[in-house]
């Protein structure tokens, strides 16, 4: 495991939870494409409501069936180690959102803690 403090980026990326790639979930396909590029971490959130440029609001409302909730993936690693990867997740994706912003590391482990 490499070490991962102080000053990092954090980039994060919205899209929708029916978004595909190549016949697979897009959060799936990210997921392994961050992994294989040996990025330090990713997770996936899935948001209980939200809209996009499209503004239709998605909702995980019981009253009617939702598809496409919004999600996002979060990681964080190096400025370098994200613009690498970049290219290739603007590929994957049809629409959404990615962000990128600078951020402290405090602590990165993988021994549980306690």
């Amino acid at each position: 495991m490499r070490k991962l403090d102080g000053e990092q980026v954090l980039m994060r990326i919205f899209f929708g939870e029916s978004d595909r790639w190549e016949h697979k979930p897009l959060h799936a396909a990210l997921l392994e494409l961050l992994r294989s590029r040996g990025l330090a971490g990713a997770t996936v959130l899935r948001g209980v409501a939200g809209f996009g440029a499209d503004s239709v609001v998605h909702t995980a409302n019981i009253l009617r069936l939702s598809a496409g909730l919004p999600l996002v993936i979060e990681v964080i690693d190096s400025q370098e180690h994200l613009d690498s990867v970049l290219p290739d997740v603007d590929k994957m994706m049809r629409g959404g959102l990615i962000t990128m912003e600078k951020v402290r590391v405090l602590k990165y482990d993988a021994t549980p803690s306690g």
